[in-house]
């Protein structure tokens, strides 16, 4: 039985190309030039490979090298501009920065809503070398930042020695854009060892959650942050 279900599971697994086409289709719903864009980079590096090939010789060699190079320039843009995309459509909705959280790679820890209210303010949890980041989204910053305060005194109480950082995100003074996010947390300082975030883990685990639990439903359907793959040739 166990079997069958992994097997069914890898079935739905959406291939590569699959993949692409989806992202594409996301993109272009606020993006509607990403196709074009992208394949307009792709033809531009092969250009000029072909250029220098006219020029310098011998030709075969200059577009052996500017294919992959035109392909990796187009993914690069595909990729950016989608993620661009992707941001638009989640940004300012409820839950947005958990999408966002959620493109942290290895060394962080995440925990989406360990806190929030009947506002619908809620404050996600990153652990990672830097120490307890809390992340705190709502209309309201000042009501964002009383959230904080206390999920920022009930951490301290679990890890007194352990740094905690506070994070709000949004649009103005003292805000942190949903696009940077995610860089502006790779950019804090890295205070703890492995082992120490391994530790703090473990210690948070008992903390749980507050009783009001993340919105439901906040991002469109089936939508997620995508990371840069090869491009699509054109539009569809």
């Amino acid at each position: 039985m166990a079997r069958k279900e992994e097997q069914d599971s890898t079935e739905k697994k959406p291939g590569r190309i699959a993949q692409i086409k989806q992202t594409y289709r996301m993109a272009r719903r606020s993006d509607r030039w990403v196709g074009w864009i992208t394949l307009a980079y792709i033809v531009g590096v092969l250009g000029i490979a072909v250029l220098i090939g006219l020029l310098l010789g011998p030709l075969w060699m200059w577009l052996i090298m500017g294919l992959p190079s035109a392909m990796l320039a187009g993914a690069i843009v595909f990729g950016r501009r989608a993620e661009r995309a992707a941001y638009a459509q989640i940004e300012g909705r409820p839950g947005a920065a958990a999408a966002a959280l959620g493109t942290l790679r290895r060394g962080w820890d995440t925990e989406p809503g360990v806190g929030a209210n009947r506002h619908q303010d809620v404050v996600h949890r990153a652990v990672g070398r830097p120490g307890i980041v809390l992340i705190g989204e709502g209309e309201v910053p000042g009501r964002v930042a009383n959230l904080l305060a206390q999920e920022k005194k009930r951490h301290a109480r679990v890890a007194p020695e352990t740094p905690v950082y506070d994070i709000m995100v949004g649009r103005g003074d003292g805000l942190v854009p949903l696009p940077k996010l995610a860089k502006h947390l790779r950019k804090l300082p890295k205070n703890l060892r492995g082992a120490e975030v391994t530790e703090l883990r473990h210690r948070l685990r008992a903390l749980g959650t507050q009783p009001v639990g993340m919105p439901k439903g906040p991002l469109p359907k089936g939508l997620k942050l995508p990371t840069a793959g090869p491009p699509p040739t054109g539009r569809r």
